[in-house]
Parts: structure tokens; sequence; C-alpha cells
């Protein structure tokens, strides 16, 4: 009797895609050693500042900085990101025409000038930059212009590799007061809610509760995330550059939201049954999520709008000359 065939799983699956894939890529030694090159390089002349961890390495001053700030603990995730991205895309990237093309030295010149003044200026963020810069460029070296601007957008999530959050101060203070203006101009105007404003504080003014719209509320990494996400969203379903970018830049505007959603609710929360119910929602893992919604809501619609507008192109009716 002969034994049932057994039929892959989707383990299996994967890993002959991810198989073929690999196979049908050319010159990958050429590409990985050079890469190993840069690497290594990085390694032993990445930083010059020793002040926060003894280490010439910019990978071990990343390692360091990510684990002393969970604001850029993303930073762990995003090469897995941007290779995941690049295998969704791997039937397009297939037939991309690779050929080796000398003008992408430029890129990896243009890296390693950047690293330079990083390095002589103690600015270890500008040797991130520099390095992925410069690791692009060796794809275009091996690869042409056509794999640069396939990958273009999954490369440039590796700007989320560099850390901010020691700089976030210039960012989310702007933040902090722009979330508080709209937060208490939607509580009088739509809410009738009678709150004051003081600089990114917002308090009743009879005393019953009061809250400080901290740095941790600013926003900053809900845009982080939303703007990451805004990325992926926008380079797996559309195709075209500037709907990529419409995608990308809503994020600012429906991060904003979000917050200013979250800070309504902990106002009307407050209002409603005192200063402790304030402080729960503020402090609930459950509506720590409320920022995320508005935008997430916000991309789906316009995604829905871009994809229409795509699909019915506006025609401008002109007269037939006579």
């Amino acid at each position: 009797m002969a034994e049932p065939r057994s039929t892959p799983g989707k383990a299996g699956e994967f890993l002959g895609e991810a198989a073929g894939f690999w196979r049908a890529m050319p010159d990958k030694p050429l590409f990985f050693s050079l890469s190993i090159v840069w690497v290594i390089f990085f390694h032993i002349f990445g930083n010059s500042t020793f002040g926060y961890t003894d280490t010439p390495s910019l990978f071990a001053w990343l390692n360091y900085d990510y684990h002393n700030s969970a604001d850029d603990q993303h930073g762990f995730l995003v090469p897995v990101v941007v290779l995941g991205l690049l295998f969704v895309k791997r039937k397009e990237l297939i037939l991309v025409p690779k050929a080796h093309w000398w003008p992408a030295l430029t890129l990896v010149v243009a890296g390693l000038l950047l690293h330079v003044v990083g390095y002589v200026v103690q600015q270890t963020r500008v040797s991130v930059v520099a390095f992925f810069i410069g690791l692009y460029g060796l794809a275009g070296l091996v690869w042409g212009p056509r794999w640069l601007k396939a990958t273009f957008f999954p490369s440039f999530l590796f700007v989320f590799c560099v850390p901010v959050a020691t700089l976030s101060e210039k960012i989310t203070f702007p933040l902090r007061v722009l979330a508080t203006r709209i937060t208490v101009g939607l509580a009088h105007a739509v809410l009738g809610i009678d709150v004051v404003q003081n600089g990114t504080s917002i308090w009743e003014p009879t005393g019953r509760y009061q809250y400080e719209v901290a740095a941790a509320c600013s926003g900053l990494r809900s845009l982080t995330a939303i703007f990451a996400l805004a990325t992926i969203y926008g380079f797996i379903e559309f195709g075209k550059n500037w709907q990529r970018l419409t995608i990308m830049a809503s994020a600012f505007p429906l991060a904003v939201i979000g917050n200013v959603v979250r800070l309504t609710t902990i106002i009307v929360a407050a209002e409603t049954f005192g200063q402790s119910a304030g402080n729960y929602v503020h402090e609930s893992f459950l509506f720590s999520l409320l920022p995320y919604v508005p935008p997430i809501l916000g991309l789906m619609i316009l995604g829905h709008w871009l994809e229409k507008r795509t699909e019915n192109p506006v025609v401008v009716w002109k007269a037939k000359p006579v």
C-alpha cells in the first residue's frame, strides 16, 4: 500500500520561497564581501565618544543607547522589518534588472565623508546615518540604479535606527504645547468644559484636577510608530512615489490628533468623576492604546481615497476645436 505523500506546510513554503529569492540574486558574494568590510570599518572606527560607553564600535554604542532608552528600542526591530518588506516584494525585486553601477560609489563616498564629520565633531548619530547611506550605496554598486529605486522606501526605514530620545526635548516641547492648546480649545468650544492652559499644564480653575503634559505624553513615541507604520503601508500598498509620500506625511497630523484624543479623554474623565478617574485613564494600558486608533483609521481612510483616485482619475473636459 502506497504511503500518502506529505505536503509541505507554510514553514516549508516560506523557506522554499526564501531560498528561491536568494538563488535569484546575482553577485551575492561581492555584496556581502563589501558589506563585511564596511561593517568592520564602523566596528573599529565608528564611535569617537567614550563618555557614556567605552567602545570604538558604532554597533556597541547603538546597543548601549537602545538598552538605556525605551523610546529608541524599536531600533532593534528595524533591520528585521526592512528584510521582511524586501521579502514581501520579492517577486517584483527578482524582476528588477541588475547590473554593476559604478556611480553608486558616490553614495559610499558621501557616507564615508559624513562619517568623518560625525567622528570629528563626536556626533555618533551622524555616523549611524552615514553607515546606512554607505550600505545603500554598496547595494546600488552591485545591483544597479533600478535596485536602488525599488528598495528606497524600505531602506528609508533605517532612519528609525537613529536614536533621538536624548534630543527629544526640542521635538517634544512644541508637540506638547500644540497638543495642550488643541485639547483646551476642544474642551471649551465643543465639550463646554472650563479648563485653563498654562504652558503645558491643563488645570480646572477651582483646583479639582490638574495635569501636566509631560515629555512622555508628547506623542513622540506614537509619532515614531505611526510614521513607521505609514511608511510600511505606503510601500506595500502603493506603487507611485507621490502616494507613498502622501501617506507618510499624513502621519504627523494623525499622530497629533491621536494624542489630543487621549488628553481629551483624560480631561472628560476627570471632569465627570474627579482627578482619580483621570489618573486611571492616564495610567491604564488599555487607554494608552487610544492614541493609535485615530491614526490607523485615518491611514485606512486616506489609503482608500488614494486608491479610488488612482482607479478613477479626474478627467478634465476640453472643447474640441471647431
